[in-house]
């Protein structure tokens, strides 16, 4: 069974640095948060072996938000070999999310 990744300062790079990840920026107090984190919960089993799904607790971890520029949550930033490729802002479908990270495999 998948599980996403939580990420602080002391994982961030090296978790992004090789292969496709996808990270959401979320904070426990947000709704649409709330909302779509079952998706990702299904996204990391859906997507295990082939990217790494993360989540950023902004709250916590100001510092990565901050370094991003996030100013909405969530937000998902999808990165490949360490590099921002994409991104999207507030909730969307899990096929939405499967789409992005399928072009990027």
């Amino acid at each position: 069974m998948g599980k996403y990744v939580e990420l602080t300062n002391e994982n961030f790079d090296a978790t992004i640095a090789e292969g496709v990840t996808l990270v959401d920026f979320w904070a426990p107090w947000c709704g649409p948060c709330r909302m779509i984190a079952p998706v990702i919960e299904e996204l990391a089993e859906d997507f295990e072996g082939k990217a790494t799904i993360a989540k950023v607790n902004t709250d916590e971890e100001q510092d990565i938000a901050v370094k991003f520029g996030i100013r909405s949550i969530p937000t998902i930033l999808f990165f490949k070999n360490g590099e921002v490729v994409d991104q999207m802002i507030g909730a969307a479908s899990k096929d939405a999310f499967a789409d992005k990270l399928n072009a990027l495999l």
